[in-house]
This record gives structure tokens, sequence and C-alpha cells, in this order.
């Protein structure tokens, strides 16, 4: 059968992890070797000794070579994170997601379906576009003279979740990054902290008198990537979460205008 179905447009393309991996990667470079690493950060300009006044750049700096990879990982949830949250709002729309699927809802109670198309088209975003793509399969359908009402009503039905396949992986996209992030910077965290600590010990093993020096590198690397990784971690934890939310927000608008839908030709047919 002929239909005026259109293809589904996805609204929140996401930006390449991958660049931004590498981005970040490189400014967490250039900030730990030439802001952190400043000899002006030091007693004396001297980067391998003590920090002036508990310089909060040179105390990073003396966390040693893990700190531009935890570095690296809290700048790109941040980045991913700035990315996510417009996308967001792109799928949300431009009205109150609520707000929207109520006034939908009551269109579509009312057998307003041009109605409804038409607060579609001025919402825009992801459950506006999923929406208008069932209200146009549910147009065609009518036109069918050789289906039942409940084979109509599993084709609107299958519409819908077509459209949904294609626009809910754009809005996870990235989240997966974040959500492995988490557990990354508490890792390296970890590790950087093991590190300093050895240093330490090796400091308190030395023959002869204990290297001051040696022993202060060694707690500062430990302290400051147990800091730097948990700040990571937490960081990643919280923006999974709340973005993760956002999507299952999405989500449950879907089914329920997916619902409403198929219940608005449920009864327009009955009998």
């Amino acid at each position: 059968m002929k239909t005026n179905k259109q293809k589904v447009k996805k609204v929140s393309r996401g930006i390449n992890s991958g660049l931004v991996i590498f981005g970040c990667f490189i400014a967490a470079i250039c900030f730990f070797k030439f802001v952190c690493g400043d000899p002006a950060n030091f007693v004396d300009g001297n980067t391998k000794g003590t920090p002036i006044n508990s310089n909060i750049f040179g105390t990073i700096y003396k966390g040693g070579f893990i700190i531009p990879i935890v570095l690296t990982l809290l700048l790109t949830v941040l980045t991913l994170s700035l990315e996510r949250f417009f996308a967001m709002r792109r799928a949300r729309g431009k009205k109150n997601l609520v707000q929207f699927v109520h006034e939908v809802k009551l269109k579509l109670e009312d057998n307003d379906i041009d109605g409804a198309r038409v607060l579609c088209d001025a919402q825009k975003g992801s459950v506006a576009t999923i929406l208008n793509a069932g209200l146009l399969r549910y147009e065609d359908v009518e036109k069918v003279e050789n289906l039942n009402n409940d084979e109509k009503s599993a084709i609107i039905q299958k519409e819908i979740e077509e459209a949904t396949a294609l626009e809910l992986p754009t809005l996870e996209q990235n989240l997966p990054i974040i959500a492995t992030i988490s557990s990354l910077g508490t890792l390296f965290g970890l590790l950087g902290t093991v590190l300093g600590m050895i240093r330490s010990f090796g400091a308190l093993a030395a023959e002869g008198a204990v290297d001051s020096l040696a022993l202060s590198t060694g707690i500062s690397e430990a302290l400051v990537n147990t800091a730097c990784g948990i700040a990571t971690g937490a960081s990643a934890i919280i923006f999974y979460n709340y973005f993760a939310q956002k999507v299952q927000n999405v989500t449950n608008a879907v089914d329920e205008v997916g619902f409403a839908v198929g219940q608005t030709y449920s009864k327009k047919h009955i009998g």
C-alpha cells in the first residue's frame, strides 16, 4: 500500500567521543605541564621542590604522571555532560514535556488527529518526532480496507516502536562512556595513590636519614591522586544518573502518547 510515511529525523546528534577524549587529553597535558608545572608555583623555581605556600597548581603537579590521565577523564566527563545537556534540551522540545503530552492526549481523546500533529510540529524534539510518525501511519491505515482494526492498530504501534528505536540511541549516546569513567577515574586515582605511597615508603626505607623531600613528594602524589580520582568518579556518577533519568522521562512520555494513539484508534473504530 502507498503511504505518506516520512523518514524520522534524529534531533539530537551527538559529538564524536573519540575526538572529545583526544582533545581533553591534549588540554590536560598542556594544563599539567605549562600551568601546574610553572616554576613560579614552586620555591626557588624548582619544580622538584616544594610548592609555594601550598600553591594549588604546584600541589596538583606533585601528583605525578597519573594526574594528566585523571584530568583527561574529568574533562571528558564535563565536556560530554555539557553536550548531553544541550542534546536533551533539543530532544525535549520547546514546551515542557509533561504539558505537551497532556495537550496531545486531550487532542487524541477528541479524535483531533490534525490538532495533535499541529502540536507535534510546534513542539519538535524526540517525543514529538516519534508521535508524528505514529500519527502519519494512523492516517495511512485508515485508508486500507483489507485489514481489520486490530491489525491496523498493530501497524500503528509498530511504527511508533520503530521511530522510538531510531530516536533513543541518540539520547543515550556518550552515556556509556560517562558511566565507564565513573569507575576509571576512581581506579586511576587509586593507582596514583599506590604509586605515591610506594615512593613514601621508599623514602622511609632509605639508609641513613629519611629523605624528607622524597617523603613529602610521595605523600603529595598519593593525596592529590586520591582527591582527583574521587572528584572524577563522583562527577561521572552524578552526571550519568542525571541524564539517565532524563532519557527515562522521554521514554515514559513516548510510552504514554503511544498508548494514547492506540486507544484513540480503538475507540474511534469500535464495532
